[in-house]
């Protein structure tokens, strides 16, 4: 293919991809999906490799790549297949994103895949918003083995009542609002796999095939020359988590980084074992952090496909935090371990190419999980924003989801709608970016006043290891959880009263370079 078909073809695949997170988020019903927008779309090709994705959320596609090949081979494909999962330890990455899976046949004969990745509130874990500070996989809800939602174009009755919480035999559950986002991504895989086929109706399916190929050398050659442009070299960078819920603080993440010519490897050898609590990891959530970072080397014309990723190897020890054993719990690792696997290889990175990395950004998801059962039982999630690290050209960004994340946040009118809250603060956290000659961004504050009672989980991070400064810039205000003014755990659960009042104040990115007239200062 020459370059103008080649980026004409690319194109195409990623407007279908935008078009089937349109739907998606038009015909959710949950907050989650069409408020924050948790979720994520992607094309595949028959073999299981990404071949585009919309600009969603990073853990989600990098985890689905380096995991699919794995999930959609040997199975008896027929039109009108769904399949769902979301077993991290199966190329999941924690039991509420819950990923569905649509062949793509033309003329019978399996062209590729439209699979797309959400966040369910409720995935049937004991405590609301299914984010608990667990101890084993099953306390987080229900575990989806790769099955049939549905086959041949039916409707898998039994398994779809379980997914919207009902016991039994009975109807397909369509009146049921929890089943409502289940449907939803099942309409926008359909839709993809549509347009796939007419793709290859005009073109052929030998042709599209030929061409997803095309595609992703093409993106192998694009990340082979930017991996040259790096000095070549040994890096190593170290960071902690905070703690993980069960008594264990101070939780190593080590990387060390090999740039050799158009290849780089990323030993975590180095990193804490598994441990009790939830912010473990599978080896594909680190695989999704670690791409993530080396596709922010690229502009934004490259295409988002499996082929960027080949020249980039990973190494883990199995039963360490990055790469946990079945069944160690995994809740937070998606969402604060990701993080922090990001931190560390940009820290890495930054020794390989000072100027092309910013400082450190929140480095926390900040997960607030609530809700309570009774006659009117409600499930609510959401992560918060926070600032971003500065760097060589500027200051860092305020009040900005970053990294592993790319959602948006909860709109006030929207949450206090649907829920018994009342949002009494939110604005930016002033001064909480680091110091430096260029800033971090700021953190935001939020605080919630319980309408009703209801019972709440944090996992968050960044309330004792700071964001980190670059080039003698400083590091950004470490984060704060309070109940009614009083400091609780970076992870807990907790029940509240109704007029408790909850206020997250999330972390300040690291700031770049000295300040003026303070060359020495760190």
């Amino acid at each position: 293919m020459n370059p103008v078909q080649l980026s004409i073809f690319a194109n195409r695949l990623a407007g279908i991809c935008d078009e089937m997170g349109a739907l998606l988020r038009a015909s959710a019903l949950s907050p989650n999906i069409k408020d924050r927008l948790d979720l994520s779309c992607a094309l595949f090709d028959a073999a299981g490799q990404l071949c585009a994705q919309a600009a969603h959320i990073p853990v989600h596609l990098g985890s689905m790549a380096y995991a699919m090949a794995d999930l959609v081979g040997q199975r008896d494909w027929a039109a009108g297949d769904l399949l769902v999962v979301n077993d991290p330890y199966l190329g999941g990455t924690h039991l509420p994103d819950v990923t569905v899976v649509a062949p793509v046949l033309v003329a019978g004969e399996l062209i590729g895949f439209a699979v797309t990745r959400a966040h369910h509130a409720n995935i049937g874990a004991h405590s609301p918003g299914s984010m608990p500070v667990s101890r084993t996989l099953e306390e987080e809800g229900l575990v989806i083995a790769p099955q049939w939602l549905k086959r041949r174009g039916e409707w898998q009755v039994p398994l779809c009542r379980r997914l919207a919480g009902l016991d039994g035999p009975g109807p397909l559950p369509v009146d049921v609002p929890r089943f409502a986002d289940f449907a939803a991504q099942a309409s926008s895989c359909l839709a993809g796999a549509h347009r796939l086929a007419e793709l290859a109706g005009e073109r052929g399916a030998e042709w599209v095939a030929a061409a997803m190929g095309a595609l992703n050398r093409y993106g192998e050659r694009r990340m082979r020359q930017r991996l040259a442009a790096l000095r070549d070299g040994v890096y190593r960078f170290r960071d902690w988590m905070d703690d993980d819920g069960q008594g264990h603080r101070d939780i190593a993440i080590a990387v060390t980084l090999t740039v050799d010519g158009e290849r780089a490897h990323l030993d975590f050898s180095d990193s804490a074992g598994q441990v009790d609590g939830n912010i473990n990891c599978p080896l594909s959530v680190a695989a999704a952090a670690a791409y993530y970072c080396f596709r922010c080397l690229l502009p934004d014309d490259a295409p988002s496909c499996a082929g960027l990723f080949r020249p980039i190897t990973l190494e883990a020890p199995e039963g360490s935090l990055v790469n946990a054993r079945r069944p160690g719990a995994v809740a937070a690792g998606n969402v604060e371990t990701s993080s922090r696997i990001v931190d560390v290889v940009l820290g890495a990175l930054a020794q390989a190419e000072p100027e092309a990395i910013p400082a450190a950004s929140q480095g926390t998801m900040n997960n607030l999980a609530m809700g309570e059962g009774g006659e009117r039982p409600w499930d609510y999630y959401e992560t918060m924003a926070g600032g971003t690290g500065g760097h060589a050209l500027g200051p860092g960004l305020s009040a900005v989801h970053s990294h592993m994340t790319n959602t948006l946040n909860t709109p006030i009118e929207s949450l206090e709608e649907h829920y018994p809250l009342r949002v009494w603060r939110y604005r930016l956290r002033r001064g909480s970016g680091g110091e430096g000659h260029h800033r971090g961004g700021d953190g935001i504050e939020r605080e919630l006043e319980f309408l009703a009672p209801a019972r709440f989980t944090l996992l968050t991070e960044r309330r004792h290891h700071r964001p980190w400064g670059l080039a003698s810039g400083g590091a950004g205000a470490a984060g704060e959880n309070r109940l009614n003014g009083e400091l609780l755990p970076a992870k807990v659960s907790a029940h509240a009263k109704s007029g408790d009042r909850l206020l997250l104040a999330s972390p300040g990115g690291g700031g770049y370079g000295p300040e003026k007239g303070h060359q020495g200062r760190r």
